[in-house]
């Protein structure tokens, strides 16, 4: 690109619509293609999913997959910043009632206690400890929203992101490996996902008026947290278990009658993509191997064999296709997590380390000047010049 390259001309039609495909800025992290799906510094995410998540954490950050010496001292100076948990930084977990909430409010308030805490102003600092101390809080939310605080266990960094927080949870044995494999490919499939998303955007533009690494992703949470946005696995179980069969001809006259009452058809479609999103496709092969036989997961299975055909009837439908939405709920409850309001709180955490990624760029940007904050231009309406 050069300085004065046209990408994009706005037109009177563009306003109100969401900034939907304006181009605002530049990022090097990850891209999506319609038609490959999510990259990660150019890796599809494809050739990274059996990866261990630290080294895909090592990726986004540093623009390239570690060593093995690199990596070994990654995971050092994580499990370090674990070990240094300021004491009582989540003890305003303890103060909500159980069960009050939904689950994203605690985990936005966890991440600004942990900012209250303890905050460095070193925005490489501040993202290190923040993803290093994010399964602790992940643990206390699920423990402590549901009444459980006596079953916390107390911390082990050293096992692992993913692993500490299912040990934290008092999982062990084979049940803990089932889900340790399910959580570990949800991380990494969710890890980041270009610049221009809802809740990256946020955390970004309260990040560019030099807030805190905390606040910034506090507010990325809350961004996620709608149901248009990050709530959308949530809404795919519950859509999956109202469906409650496998049987194609009785899927196929579900969905045309949701679509006739104009309710939405959850797990399909995608705001960039036009063909299957790779991810969706990665979930069901994972599915096929640690729970074939889960009746949500064969309904998920199902509706990807039945539903793009009759969404191609429907001439203004772009993408009928699955997106990675369709199975990911269903595997995280075939491991366990049984309720649906909690897995959006999943999705935020495998997003820390790509949000604190595009955050440590833009404030390296412009030769350390940092990226200026955020400041679109809005144009006036309906307000014609008025005197009293």
């Amino acid at each position: 690109m050069t300085d004065e390259e046209e990408l994009f001309t706005i037109k009177t039609n563009h306003l109100d619509s969401g900034m939907r495909g304006m181009p605002v800025g530049t990022c090097q992290t990850s891209y999506v293609d319609p038609l490959e799906g999510v990259h990660y510094v150019g890796y599809p995410v494809g050739d990274l999913a059996n990866l261990e998540e630290e080294d895909v954490v090592f990726l986004l950050l540093h623009k390239h997959l570690p060593t093995p010496e690199e990596s070994e001292a990654f995971r050092a100076e994580l499990t370090h910043r674990a070990e240094e948990m300021p004491t009582g930084a989540l003890r305003v977990l303890e103060s909500l009632t159980p069960g009050s909430g939904h689950p994203m409010d605690w985990l936005s308030i966890g991440i600004m206690a942990l900012g209250a805490a303890e905050t460095t102003g070193d925005v490489k600092i501040d993202s290190m400890n923040l993803i290093a101390r994010m399964p602790e809080l992940m643990a206390r939310i699920f423990l402590l929203r549901g009444g459980k605080k006596e079953e916390i266990r107390p911390r082990k960094p050293e096992l692992g992101l993913v692993e500490n927080f299912v040990h934290m949870l008092g999982v062990n044995g084979e049940k803990a490996k089932k889900m340790e494999r399910v959580l570990k490919f949800f991380f990494i499939l969710h890890m980041d996902h270009g610049g221009g998303n809802l809740s990256t955007f946020s955390g970004k533009a309260v990040a560019s008026g030099r807030a805190s690494v905390y606040a910034s992703l506090s507010s990325a949470m809350n961004a996620l947290s709608g149901p248009l946005h990050g709530r959308a696995n949530q809404s795919c179980l519950e859509f999956i278990q109202r469906i409650g069969t496998s049987d194609h001809a009785k899927i196929e006259k579900f969905v045309r009658a949701e679509l006739a009452a104009r309710r939405p058809i959850y797990g399909f479609g995608h705001g960039v993509l036009r063909a299957e999103d790779p991810r969706a496709r990665l979930l069901i092969e994972l599915g096929s191997e640690v729970c074939p036989e889960d009746s949500n997961f064969k309904i998920a299975k199902s509706l990807r064999e039945v539903v793009p055909n009759i969404l191609k009837e429907i001439p203004k439908i772009s993408n009928p296709y699955p997106n990675v939405d369709l199975a990911s709920g269903s595997l995280l409850h075939s491991v366990g997590f049984r309720k649906p309001d909690y897995y959006t709180t999943f999705f935020g955490w495998s997003r820390v380390a790509g949000i604190c990624a595009q955050i440590m760029d833009e404030r390296n940007a412009r030769d350390g000047r940092g990226t200026p904050i955020y400041r679109p231009k809005y144009i006036a309406k309906n307000q014609p010049q008025r005197r009293l």
